[in-house]
């Protein structure tokens, strides 16, 4: 980028880290009352222990937290303009500084209340010039500048208490946030209680991950003896399904009672027909696509998505967990097998909430940001010191650009708008 560029670009990031501090300070202001999470841990303590439950309550909670982030940022941004606002007005009032002390050293004169602090209270300053216009204070040659100079304090007041309606409407939208967040981490405790039972034989899978992660020496390695690892796996789930088809032909069990993780994977569609409908794994904004240039590898082989702090990350299709855990400088790296030839790797996330073997549900947690950018992630984008995280699709073990998978945002915009 210019020199220009950069000079152009300096306001807006004074702005942003403006934004993102009161973000901060609200953020660690809140704290919810011991009344609200006895109610949380009622509300969770009733729900039917049961996957089917418990997933349904997971995936609708992590849905709701993810629109709460959506409107954080967005809130964000329109207060980012608006104190852009604010400063180009107060510059054009800086400007006509000689025009209004001209009005009110005229209303001293007048024996009138002493001039307001124009930029502390913009609504006293305005209420005196439309005094002197009306006591004829303002003399004909200065009525053009005095009415723009009205103009400006109106824009002023205006921009101001948008500001104020914001910050108030931020700190509502993230109590909001933080309860959401609260009832997520007690279903996830619930979700891990019902996987307690099979703990030993997840362990075993982990280990044996583990050992094949540390003899790949690249993610395709990894993928490709891990795909193979899991096909006692998918012919399990095959028969499942297939006997589950037949008890419900029989009569001999009721489809509320259906465990969600005995077909899923075969139950899915095609994730080549997914195109359009995939929702993004945490809100933010994509700080780099497919192709892009990379400082490590020349063309980027996925895409980098700037979060909010400690997001909540969600799987963005149907899949079984191929792969969970520490790989090389990938850092905590999750693969889920989408079906068909497709995988799905995420990676910069500080904790993942699945294990491997796990079937996974479109929009179901699987993980969550950390507060900052973690070192593991460094190599992959720089960025601003925000959490990234890392989203490559590959098909047949070869990366394709995610970009097409993506749908329009909650807000209104493409996946692809920054």
């Amino acid at each position: 980028m210019s020199l220009a560029g950069l000079a152009q670009d300096a306001p807006l990031q004074v702005q942003r880290a403006e934004t993102s501090g009161e973000l901060e300070r609200i953020t660690g202001e809140i704290s919810l009352s011991q009344e609200k999470l006895t109610k949380l841990d009622e509300e969770i303590g009733g729900l039917k222990k049961d996957q089917v439950t418990i997933t349904a309550a997971l995936i609708q909670s992590a849905k709701t937290e993810k629109k709460l982030a959506q409107d954080i940022e967005d809130i964000g941004e329109k207060l980012t303009s608006l104190r852009e606002q604010e400063d180009g007005i107060k510059l054009s009032l800086k400007a006509r500084r000689g025009v209004l002390a001209e009005v009110l050293a005229a209303l001293q004169r007048m024996g009138l209340s002493p001039p307001p602090a124009i930029l502390v209270r913009p609504d006293d300053a305005l209420a005196s010039v439309r005094s002197a216009v009306l006591l004829g204070a303002v003399v004909p040659e200065m009525r053009q500048q005095t009415e723009e100079l009205m103009g400006d304090l109106k824009e002023l007041s205006r921009v101001t208490a948008s500001i104020a309606g914001e910050k108030a409407r931020l700190t509502e939208t993230r109590k909001s946030q933080a309860e959401e967040q609260h009832r997520l981490s007690l279903l996830l405790e619930e979700k891990k209680k019902l996987h307690a039972q099979s703990e030993e034989q997840l362990a075993a899978e982990r280990r044996r991950a583990e050992e094949l992660a540390q003899k790949a020496t690249n993610l395709k390695e990894l993928i490709a003896s891990l795909d193979s690892q899991m096909a006692a796996v998918r012919e399990a789930a095959e028969a499942a399904r297939l006997a589950e088809q037949k008890r419900l032909a029989e009569g001999q069990m009721r489809a509320e009672s259906r465990d969600p993780d005995a077909n899923r994977l075969t139950a899915q569609a095609d994730f080549a027909s997914l195109r359009g409908r995939l929702m993004l794994p945490a809100a933010g904004r994509m700080s780099r696509r497919f192709g892009d240039k990379d400082e490590i590898t020349g063309s980027s082989m996925g895409e980098m998505l700037e979060t909010a702090a400690n997001a909540t990350i969600t799987s963005p299709s149907d899949g079984v967990v191929l792969y969970a855990g520490a790989f090389r400088s990938y850092g905590q790296l999750l693969i889920l097998d989408a079906g068909g030839g497709y995988h799905i790797v995420l990676a910069g996330m500080q904790r993942i909430d699945v294990s491997q073997g796990q079937f996974v549900l479109a929009g179901e947690p699987v993980g969550a940001m950390g507060e900052k950018l973690l070192a593991s992630a460094a190599s992959m984008d720089v960025g601003n010191g925000a959490p990234m995280l890392y989203i490559e699709f590959r098909k047949d073990g070869k990366p394709v650009d995610p970009a097409p998978w993506w749908t329009v945002r909650l807000s209104g915009r493409t996946q692809n708008d920054t």
